[in-house]
């Protein structure tokens, strides 16, 4: 690539065409490319490039525990994760629907690596996601109140297409914040879906707060237009233990 042609793709910021222009040159007179076929290629780069970018910002505003894939989950029937399902997860439609996804299973049970791997599918689908335990959004909601940043900060999580809440029911919620789970699940209904995690089916969750009033509304916005898939069997935790224990010194 010449300085002059370089100089160009900068100006105009077309990055991925700029990575792979010389290899596509190359190729195009090794192939005996026409122009019209060698055009297509560098865009299409420029293109998955611009892709890849802006998985990767996603992909850190959404702050996922950990980077995992649907390829990676190790189906079966036994577990309540069949091939088909993950592929319907892939498609990613329960968005374009906007219907709620419900995890439920016991501790280890591949809930939260289900979740994240769907919202990674969903960034590289160009959709905003957000992850965070609902502990951690009662903690961070407290937090912005304190400063006098809650409407700014809830109006930030509505902004995401896709919020995942993970480990819902893991202790009894007070007043103020099944008001706040309320007031966000209320904003998103039939338009923005949820994924949720839990170890409590839907049927326990009444209990865990107090107003029987809100727990029925918080219920009724999480379940009546949503898939509930229970995940079940051992830990899959252990799938991604260490191949090799460490040896120790005697």
């Amino acid at each position: 690539m010449n300085e002059q042609i370089e100089a160009l793709l900068n100006e105009i910021r077309l990055f991925g065409l700029k990575e792979s222009f010389d290899y596509r040159l190359s190729q195009a007179m090794e192939d005996n490319l026409t122009l019209q076929d060698f055009s297509v290629l560098i865009l299409e780069d420029e293109l998955q490039y611009r892709k890849n970018k802006r998985f990767e910002l996603l992909r850190k505003r959404a702050k996922f525990r950990e980077q995992v894939f649907l390829e990676d989950f190790k189906t079966s029937p036994k577990r309540g994760i069949t091939k088909s399902m993950v592929q319907q997860f892939k498609t990613l439609g329960f968005i374009e629907n906007k219907e709620n996804l419900v995890f439920i299973g016991g501790t280890g049970a591949g809930k939260s690596f289900l979740s994240q791997a769907i919202g990674q599918a969903a960034c590289a689908g160009g959709v905003e996601t957000f992850f965070i335990s609902v502990n951690k959004l009662f903690k961070e909601v407290e937090a912005a109140e304190v400063s006098g940043n809650y409407l700014n900060y809830v109006r930030r999580i509505m902004k995401f297409k896709l919020l995942i809440l993970d480990d819902f029911g893991l202790r009894n919620y007070s007043h103020a914040e099944a008001n706040i789970l309320y007031d966000l699940l209320e904003d998103r209904y039939q338009k923005g879906p949820v994924i949720i995690t839990s170890q409590v089916k839907p049927q326990g969750w009444r209990s865990l707060f107090e107003d029987e009033v809100i727990a029925e509304a918080i219920l009724d916005r999480l379940t009546s237009c949503a898939h509930i898939v229970d995940v079940k069997g051992d830990s899959y935790r252990p799938n991604h233990a260490p191949k090799e224990k460490l040896k120790l010194d005697e």
